[in-house]
């Protein structure tokens, strides 16, 4: 088990709501939210990450809106009070494995995936790192990126591991 998940699990419970408006806060960046500009990339997005944003609108019974700009939308403000509900109901283990999750792929809407269920670590990781991705199949990519993206799958699937 990774050293950072057993942290993490040993902090929550001093920390615990301190750490959950964290992650609220951190929502209304969650990069599900944040589409790209090219077409065939956009097309990827809606292909990975339309299935899921639908799935979180299920789960919060909330809209979540997507945006092409830099712009936080305010409809996705309303959003956190069913995120913080939905936090507050894990166990401190969800919630460390939660937490790490989503700073691994700058997403709470994917960790909430990860942490119930609706995806394994694999699809976290193409869904989390999509963009990146793309752009190393239509650019190459370095030695040095592709050794920092083995770490994170690996740290996501340390993630799926613990919750077992």
């Amino acid at each position: 088990m990774s050293e950072k998940l057993i942290d993490a699990e040993k902090e929550i419970p001093e920390h615990r709501e301190e750490i959950i408006d964290k992650l609220v806060q951190f929502s209304l960046t969650d990069m599900l939210l944040f589409w790209g500009q090219e077409v065939d990339l956009i097309k990827k997005q809606e292909e990975a990450w339309g299935p899921l944003l639908q799935w979180a609108q299920n789960e919060f019974d909330t809209k979540f809106k997507e945006t092409h700009g830099l712009d936080v939308l305010e409809e996705n403000k309303q959003a956190g009070k069913r995120l913080k509900y939905f936090m507050q109901n894990l166990s401190d283990k969800e919630l460390a494995a939660f937490y790490l999750a989503a700073l691994t792929m700058r997403s709470v809407l994917l960790a909430a995936a990860l942490v119930k269920g609706r995806i394994n670590a694999e699809q976290a990781f193409q869904a989390a790192f999509l963009e990146e991705l793309w752009q190393s199949e239509n650019w190459g990519t370095d030695e040095v990126t592709q050794k920092r993206r083995d770490e994170l799958k690996q740290e996501l699937i340390d993630i799926e591991n613990f919750l077992k």
